[in-house]
């Protein structure tokens, strides 16, 4: 009788979960408003850039794959480059209080400074609730939003597989490569992907 309770506990818990990531949005879907809070403690929400191209990028500065990409200078550069045009770039810490990921707002600070990153806002999600309402996987994890609240890519950053220093940025981007398709009014032709990097520690 106890072992036939737990198993139906954990196949209980197993639908939850793969519930949960059903749930979560695919391309061609709304995006799921949401509201965090910055590194000052200011609310922001996606609401906010309601009319404009966003960008979501799922960031743990302690992930090797992450450092990868600030470290040889990509994702800093593809912020730059997309906030210049009016992009608005989000980028969220789902690490769980006392878990790698979570530090100090001013460790975060100094990372984001010492790498010249541009996202437009860096956003605490310490209790998982906004990266589990989009089913964000890994640093980094990365969706772009339209103009009209739709998701039109989610996945990785780029096709590095495996990903490395010395060729990341050699490699396809596929966030740049969505907004420069939208852009122009074309179809995007890499709407999904399989996302790479560090488990997300919610």
């Amino acid at each position: 009788m106890k072992t036939r309770f737990i198993l139906t506990a954990v196949l209980a818990t197993a639908a939850a979960v793969s519930g949960a990531m059903a749930a979560a949005p695919q391309p061609g879907d709304s995006a799921p408003n949401f509201s965090l809070n910055d590194l000052s403690g200011k609310k922001v929400s996606l609401a906010d850039y309601k009319g404009k191209y966003v960008v979501l990028e799922w960031n743990n500065p302690g992930c090797p794959f992450v450092q990868a990409q600030y470290n040889t200078g990509a994702m800093p550069k593809v912020q730059q480059a997309e906030t210049a045009k009016g992009v608005v770039w989000l980028t969220i810490n789902s690490g769980a209080t006392g878990k790698q990921g979570n530090e100090p707002s001013g460790d975060i600070h100094k990372f984001l400074a010492d790498h010249h990153a541009a996202p437009t806002a860096y956003l605490q999600d310490s209790d998982g609730t906004v990266g589990r309402l989009y089913g964000a996987r890994t640093t980094p994890d990365m969706y772009v939003i339209s103009p009209a609240g739709k998701l039109i890519y989610d996945g990785a950053i780029d096709d590095a597989n495996p990903p490395a220093p010395d060729n990341i940025p050699g490699k396809t981007n596929f966030v740049k490569t969505a907004l420069d398709q939208a852009m122009a009014g074309k179809p995007v032709s890499v709407q999904t992907s399989r996302p790479y990097g560090c488990s997300i520690k919610y």
